[in-house]
Parts: C-alpha cells; sequence; structure tokens
C-alpha cells in the first residue's frame, strides 16, 4: 500500500525477485512511478477498505507493506491484514519512534527511517526471519542482521564494525550461531547480526550494502 518513492522501488524490486505484486494508491498519478511496463497490479483505492485489499488478492498475498505516508493509514491497514486477512508476513512504516515501537510489540515489524526503508522492506519480505531481533526499552539500540554486499566476504569483521558503526553481536554460519573474535573473517553465507544506534541504522545500512572501500579492506 502506497505508491511513493519507496512502495515503487518496492514493488519494481520484488518483481525483479519473480514475485507477483499488486499496489495499491489512492491517486492514480502515483502508478506512473512505476512505468508503462510494469507487469503487477494497480488498485486504486483506500489501503485499509476491506473491498480494495480483497481486490488486490490479500486473501492469497504471502506479505503486504504499509509504505504510504500516513501513520495512520498504515497501521490501520497492516492491523486488518493481519488480524483480519492473516497474512503471513506484514510490515508497516511508522515516522513517529515511540507508536513504532507499540506496534511492533503488537507483533507488526515497523520500519521508520525514510533512506534505508526500501531495503529493510525489502529483507523483511522475503527473509525467514524478521528484521529487528531486539529493541532495548528506551527504543535507541537495536540487534539486527545487517544486509550486505557480497563483497564484504573475506573482509575482517573488524573492519565490517568500523566501516558500518556497528558491533558485531553473532554470525549465523551453516545454521549455527558463531561469537565473532578479534580475528573473525567473513563468509560468503554469513548471516551478519548487529548492534547498532537507532539514528545511525542509515548509514550502516548504506555502508553494508556497498562495496568495501579501499581503506576497509
Amino acid at each position: 500500500m502506497g505508491c511513493g518513492r519507496v512502495g515503487a522501488a518496492l514493488a519494481l524490486a520484488l518483481v525483479k525477485l519473480g514475485h507477483e505484486v499488486a499496489v495499491i494508491d489512492r491517486d492514480a498519478t502515483a502508478f506512473h512511478r512505476l512505468g508503462a511496463n510494469f507487469p503487477g497490479q494497480c488498485v486504486l483505492g483506500q489501503g485499509f477498505d476491506r473491498d480494495v485489499l480483497l481486490r488486490s488478492g490479500v486473501k492469497n498475498a504471502d506479505a503486504f507493506a504499509a509504505v504510504s505516508s500516513g501513520d495512520n493509514s498504515n497501521i490501520i491497514s497492516a492491523r486488518v491484514c493481519k488480524e483480519i486477512f492473516d497474512v503471513p508476513k506484514v510490515v508497516a512504516r511508522i515516522y513517529d519512534y515511540k507508536r513504532a515501537q507499540v506496534y511492533e510489540r503488537l507483533g507488526i515489524p515497523t520500519v521508520t527511517t525514510v533512506p534505508w526503508a526500501t531495503e529493510r522492506f525489502l529483507f523483511a519480505l522475503t527473509e525467514e526471519s524478521e528484521i529487528t531481533t531486539w529493541r532495548d526499552p528506551s527504543g535507541g539500540v537495536e540487534v539486527t542482521a545487517l544486509p550486505r554486499n557480497e563483497a564484504w566476504a573475506g573482509k575482517a569483521v573488524k573492519r565490517f564494525e568500523e566501516a558500518t558503526g556497528t558491533r558485531v553481536v553473532f554470525l549465523h554460519r551453516f545454521g549455527e550461531a558463531v561469537l565473532p573474535s578479534g580475528k573473525s573473517i567473513l563468509q560468503a553465507e554469513d548471516v551478519v547480526y548487529v548492534a547498532v544506534k537507532v539514528g545511525d541504522l542509515p548509514k550502516a545500512f548504506t555502508v553494508a550494502l556497498g562495496e568495501p572501500k579501499e581503506d576497509d579492506q
């Protein structure tokens, strides 16, 4: 739901991965962001309206992302999809950090910062685990899986920490959790879990998803 810059980018990324996508927006002109060759379904209407959701195919949906510009619309539509239509994976963009904490306690993963929203939604909708594994009560620090560029394989964990401004808590490697040491090296299949200040997440995601710079070797 929502065909702004984030919603359109997310829809196109999911299509590229081979998923069938329906996009809901109340403004018909918003669908122009998808391009003339968008293979998915464009549904005009309010994203929390039951009939609109039914037209979009919500009964058969594997995931739903609420990425409109309104917190209230996002959380209402997310709760309708989760609680009424039993959509397995539901993610909502929320601008208000305090409200986001409340909704995560209701079991709805939230994304709260625009610069890295597309990557985080994509990760939440296509990976097995939720985005945020743990967040401290103040909402200032979270432990999360950090998607990364494949080029980081073979680089030292310490260098990855320094570049991203995070602390690697553990690695998920070949089905097991591994506690890194000062000499640990990232491997190709590692899922990296980091502790990071919420305000530093945009930088962390940008750096991790990019190729290592020369001084990060």
